[in-house]
């Protein structure tokens, strides 16, 4: 039985890891200034609320990978490739396992609640926390090493300054089309996750009897 449900857990986050790939792939070459616009974060997040944590951890840094093939990324490369590997890799996969932990956290309370309605909202409002805090992490951890190191690549002379210059003349925009494309998505996630988890069963890390259960 432990086997069946590690095959099909497998089957699952191979199927999420193909879709990051491919997304993040044509996410390489749109650009909206200088930064990628990309819609990974969906299956990251789809993959941090049905498998938890370390799934969100591997999809999201899988992501980042794809991302180092980025022609935008070869002006990271040439200030610090060491760290251009270790932040794209890291602000995706942070993204993908903070977000798994956000669900878990606040659907634990679902079971504290007593009444059906009262367990479906919190799993809800965890779905949907979850799915916005991933463009969140993803983008404030780059701002912040993109401050931190490779401000020389918007011609700044120091990290004075940077973060403010960075967030508001280029990073700013993209923030907002990411956030936005999460939050108006974020009700299909929830519908994807209702509808998979409701007729089959891939090796689910979490319980997600309250979100399918029918409110009297």
């Amino acid at each position: 039985m432990k086997n069946s449900i590690m095959i099909k857990r497998l089957v699952g986050i191979s199927i999420l890891t193909a879709l990051v790939v491919v997304l993040q792939l044509l996410g390489n070459y749109i650009t909206i200034g200088t930064v990628n616009i990309t819609l990974a974060l969906i299956p990251i997040a789809v993959g941090a609320i049905l498998y938890g944590p370390v799934a969100g951890l591997f999809l999201g840094m899988v992501m980042g990978a794809i991302i180092l093939t980025a022609p935008s990324t070869m002006a990271f490369f040439s200030v610090n490739p060491v760290v251009t590997v270790l932040l794209c890799l890291l602000k995706s996969g942070l993204a993908g396992f903070l977000a798994g932990w956000l669900y878990r956290a606040i659907a634990y309370f679902a079971n504290k609640c007593q009444t059906t309605k009262n367990k479906r909202i919190v799993n809800v409002v965890a779905a949907v926390v979850a799915t916005i805090m991933v463009p969140v992490v993803n983008t404030l951890i780059f701002i912040i090493g993109a401050a931190l190191f490779f401000y020389s690549v918007w011609e700044l002379t120091s990290t004075d300054g940077a973060f403010y210059v960075i967030f508001l003349g280029v990073f700013g925009p993209n923030f907002a089309i990411e956030f936005t494309i999460n939050v108006v998505l974020a009700p299909a996630v929830l519908t994807i996750i209702k509808i998979v988890t409701r007729s089959h069963n891939l090796g689910f890390a979490n319980d997600f009897s309250n979100l399918n259960e029918e409110i009297a």
